[in-house]
This record gives C-alpha cells, sequence and structure tokens, in this order.
C-alpha cells in the first residue's frame, strides 16, 4: 500500500496509524500526529480503491452504503499491510494507535470489529458502524476517542451512540466528543482529541 513512515524520537511512544478520508491521501493527517504525538513514529497510508478518481480504503455502493464484501477484504489487506510495516520498520505491532478520518474511521473502525489485538487505541474522526455482521472479539482495555457531529448529514447521531454501544459492549473503553459542524472536521474536535490522547497514553 502506498505510505509515508516517518520514525520517532521516542521508540516507547505509540505509533500512529494515519487514515485518511475520502479523497484524501497519506500527507492529509500528517498535522494531527504533530498534534497529538510528535514523539511517535507515524505510518500514513493511502487507500487502495479509486472512486471516481479519489482514494479510498474501500468500495461503497452508495453514500453510506458498504460493500461488506469489500470492506472485509479490505480490512483484511490492511491488517497484513500493518504486520508487514512493522516487521520491516522494527516499530512494535502491539502499539499502534490509529487516527481515522470518515472513510479512514469506517477501516479503522473495522480493524477493531474483525482483527483482535491489530490496534492498541483509535480515534475515530466522525465514524459510522462498519460491519454489523461482524462478530466483534473483545476489546478489553483498548481505548477509543469517537468525534461526531450531532447533525452530521453523512453519520447521524443514532449511528455514532450505535457504534460507541457496540464498542463499548465488547469492552473498549469510549469517549464521544460532540460538535455541531456536520461532518466537519473542527480544531476544536481535534484540541479535544490532543486531550484524550495525552490523558490516555
Amino acid at each position: 500500500m502506498k505510505h509515508i513512515f516517518k520514525q520517532g524520537d521516542n521508540p516507547n511512544a505509540p505509533v500512529l496509524l494515519l487514515l485518511h478520508g475520502t479523497g484524501g491521501t497519506e500527507r492529509n493527517l500528517l498535522p494531527l500526529a504533530d498534534r497529538l504525538s510528535p514523539a511517535s513514529s507515524v505510518l500514513s497510508v493511502r487507500g487502495n480503491v479509486l472512486e471516481n478518481g479519489m482514494p479510498r480504503f474501500f468500495r461503497r455502493l452508495a453514500e453510506g452504503v458498504f460493500d461488506i464484501e469489500d470492506l472485509r477484504f479490505r480490512t483484511k489487506e490492511l491488517h497484513a499491510f500493518l504486520d508487514d510495516a512493522a516487521a520491516e520498520r522494527g516499530f512494535d505491532r502491539a502499539n499502534v494507535v490509529a487516527v481515522g478520518y470518515s472513510n479512514g474511521a469506517n477501516i479503522a473502525g473495522s480493524l477493531l470489529f474483525h482483527h483482535k489485538g491489530s490496534l492498541r487505541g483509535a480515534i475515530l474522526h466522525h465514524p459510522m458502524v462498519p460491519d454489523r455482521g461482524a462478530d466483534i472479539p473483545d476489546l478489553a482495555g483498548v481505548p477509543i476517542f469517537i468525534g461526531a457531529g450531532t447533525n452530521d448529514p453523512i453519520c447521524a447521531a443514532q449511528e455514532t451512540e450505535e457504534l460507541e454501544r457496540l464498542l463499548g459492549g465488547a469492552g473498549a473503553s469510549v469517549e464521544v466528543h460532540w460538535e455541531r459542524y456536520g461532518h466537519q472536521l473542527t480544531g476544536t474536535e481535534v484540541a479535544a482529541a490532543e486531550a484524550w490522547f495525552k490523558k490516555t497514553f
């Protein structure tokens, strides 16, 4: 997978896995990593799927309607890529925290739903429930931050609440931060994620 890897100064800090939204690239979320944990190593990945020329991490059938078969395949592909990248780059595979926005948050959620131990934690900006048919593994001890919009036109508030219930039901520790700016990733939401990250890790 096309990606950027940036070696951090602190080998014990979580490795940040950056996952962009639709139409983004592996460069989009780099400023977030600098804010969250400047000493961390960073692995920023570009989605392997194109939708009208825009990179994504998996196909969809319509706005908000996922191609579940493709989502599961791409999730497995990303999981394998992380294993390979950890071996190649020499970082601790058990110390990866995902930071995803929109489509990137959805594939990060799918990693949590399908692969036990794939992530130490996650910051999910405006995610949806990735796969309602998944048998979610035990997520005890996995901290998750969700940034959501009460008026998000792509991801309704009920969707966020359902995702919180599913993750919490699997044992994850979930904190939800609400904004009123639709599907936008705002400075205040990033600041809330930063504060959560610093107290959690």
